[in-house]
């Protein structure tokens, strides 16, 4: 990141330098698309994570939030996980780099990297013994069956939460996804995802917000409350694919008539504010496919919408 310009410090001379007691929230890097070429989408992913940190790293607080500047020191910035290409060890890794985080209360952030990253996050909450309910604002409900590949079963970007559904540890209580594009979902998949009591909402079906526009958020059921907090928590996930491709051309797989940003960013907001939310990745960014980085940039917006929701948190 260039040097600041005197009276303008950015989101990168403001997060922690390490993890210590007033750490609150820890973002990390996920740079894989294993997942993706496995599930024979446009491999890119791997290069999301620093594309987004270049984009983020050079934006302000909000202004008007004092208190938004003030908390982005208990944010400490991880780094990205060294992956190896081995798609099953790298989710496991990234599912131990962050058990601790989520077992001490943290907020998780996570920068993809290929949808195959929410499975690596839910290992984390799994090992962290959390149980959490997932929500996911998609153009696909990546609900598909493992692939044989040398004769055995692999997980891929398209397999996460049904993975996540049918993990040993039963972490995934339930999924909920919004945003799907009717001519990328099959039969198939639905009813699955109907055998799981998984709510899936066509883009189609969107409820309008007071301003007209599509409200991913407002479709999707109440989830689970619970005095417990282990029952609490939502793992939250958002495939940069949702959003209509004039907005977001960089990613594995456009969606030309996808949501429209402001839908997708006052989302990203909303969970940030929501107590509830425990992690949250963003994925699918591929920059070789993201000519004037316009994506890059919409995914970095999403990452500060979500952490100005989270510095209003109580």
């Amino acid at each position: 990141m260039p040097p600041a310009k005197p009276g303008e410090r950015r989101l990168g001379d403001l997060f922690g330098n390490e993890v210590d007691a007033s750490t609150t929230l820890v973002i990390a890097g996920f740079p894989c698309d294993e997942g993706v070429r496995r599930n024979g989408g446009r491999v890119g992913a791997a290069d999301g994570p620093t594309a987004i940190r270049n984009a983020l790293w050079r934006m302000m607080p909000d202004p008007r939030l004092p208190e938004m500047a003030a908390l982005l020191g208990r944010i400490c910035d991880l780094g990205d996980l060294e992956v190896s290409g081995d798609l099953e060890r790298d989710q496991a890794a990234l599912g131990a780099a962050l058990a601790p985080h989520a077992a001490a209360g943290r907020t998780v952030v996570v920068l993809g990297g290929g949808h195959e990253t929410a499975y690596g996050m839910l290992l984390g909450h799994a090992g962290a013994g959390r149980e959490v309910f997932s929500v996911n604002i998609d153009a696909h409900p990546d609900v598909r069956p493992l692939r044989e590949i040398d004769g055995v079963l692999r997980g891929h970007s398209g397999s996460p939460f049904r993975q996540a559904l049918e993990h040993p540890s039963k972490s995934c209580c339930g999924y909920a996804v919004a945003g799907l594009q009717p001519s990328a979902v099959s039969a198939e998949h639905l009813a699955w995802m109907r055998s799981q009591d998984a709510t899936a909402v066509f883009i189609d079906e969107l409820p309008r917000d007071a301003a007209g526009r599509p409200d991913p958020l407002a479709a999707l059921p109440p989830w689970r409350d619970s005095s417990d907090e282990r029952h609490a928590s939502i793992m939250a996930s958002l495939d940069l694919d949702a959003v209509a491709a004039s907005a977001a051309p960089g990613v594995s797989a456009p969606s030309p008539a996808g949501l429209p940003v402001e839908s997708w960013l006052a989302a990203a907001e909303r969970l940030g504010g929501d107590p509830r939310v425990a992690s949250l990745d963003v994925v699918e960014l591929s920059p070789p496919h993201d000519g004037d980085g316009r994506t890059a940039r919409l995914a970095a917006l999403t990452v500060w919408r979500f952490l100005r929701g989270w510095s209003g948190r109580a």
